[in-house]
């Protein structure tokens, strides 16, 4: 048996960490899961020293379309052996890494948590080896979170590359936007830094949202909402007003590339 591709990481992990970027796939990549001829496969790589994501990204994805499968993928065989035990119909777990050892391309890859473990300059290679590895039509979703599933940022890929940045955040734990900074993926984090696109985009999302401040009265999600509708006349947002009420707000990567340059 060939060696999997990368390095065990710490393994930490929490039930529903992982919520908001599940419900983003299941909303934003239903349809393209619906449209698959056969029971489009979903893996959770490097999904931790217990399966809980795993088994939660099976039941969101199954409302979008229920013939979804998922297999997640570790690179610690010890952490396999812990979670066979809760295999079933649908969810089965392998030893492995990079090299994705599913006999089918997935329709998703679901990376949380694990290029932040890296070097920033492994992070390119990774993503071209894992975007290799997805059936047409499929998207890598890679980023980070906090413990428990309060923040999020995440890049969705294509085998075309990277499309789209995704900040998300339970809206009455945030003080201002760029609080989001610190769950920046390993691509980003070290590039929030004046004159970086990065760090221009949280300069002027704080600004909106210290100018929607007359909306707090309403709720957060109100002033949320406010604030991101303002981005959009200067930002290239992806989404709309549903997404952006679930505490959301996407944006096209060539927007924050930081080697675009």
């Amino acid at each position: 048996m060939n060696r999997p591709v990368g390095t065990a990481t710490r393994g930490t992990t929490n039930p529903n960490r992982l919520r908001r970027m599940d419900r983003w796939i299941a909303a934003t990549h239903g349809p393209a899961l619906r449209s698959s001829a056969t029971a489009p496969v979903a893996v959770d790589l490097g999904y931790g020293a217990a399966p809980w994501t795993a088994v939660e990204l099976l039941e969101r994805l199954r409302t979008a379309d229920p013939r979804c499968e998922v297999v997640g993928i570790e690179i610690d065989p010890a952490r396999v052996t812990a979670a066979t035990p809760y295999e079933r119909e649908g969810l089965t777990f392998r030893h492995g890494g990079f090299e994705v050892p599913t006999p089918d391309r997935p329709a998703i890859i679901r990376a949380a948590n694990v290029l932040r473990q890296y070097d920033e300059v492994e992070v390119a290679a990774v993503w071209r080896r894992l975007c290799g590895r997805l059936a047409p039509g499929g998207l890598l979703v890679e980023g980070t979170c906090d413990e428990i599933g309060r923040r999020h940022v995440w890049v969705a890929l294509g085998p075309d590359g990277p499309r789209t940045v995704t900040f998300a955040t339970r809206l009455g734990s945030l003080e201002r936007p760029s609080d989001l900074a610190e769950r920046l993926p390993k691509a980003l984090i070290h590039r929030n830094v004046p004159g970086e696109p990065v760090h221009a985009f949280l300069r002027d999302f704080d600004r909106a949202w210290a100018a929607a401040a007359p909306y707090a009265s309403l709720g957060a999600r109100q002033r949320w909402i406010k604030a991101v509708g303002d981005l959009k006349a200067d930002w290239p947002l992806t989404d709309d007003r549903r997404r952006w009420r679930q505490g959301e707000v996407t944006l096209k990567w060539a927007a924050l590339d930081p080697n675009s340059g």
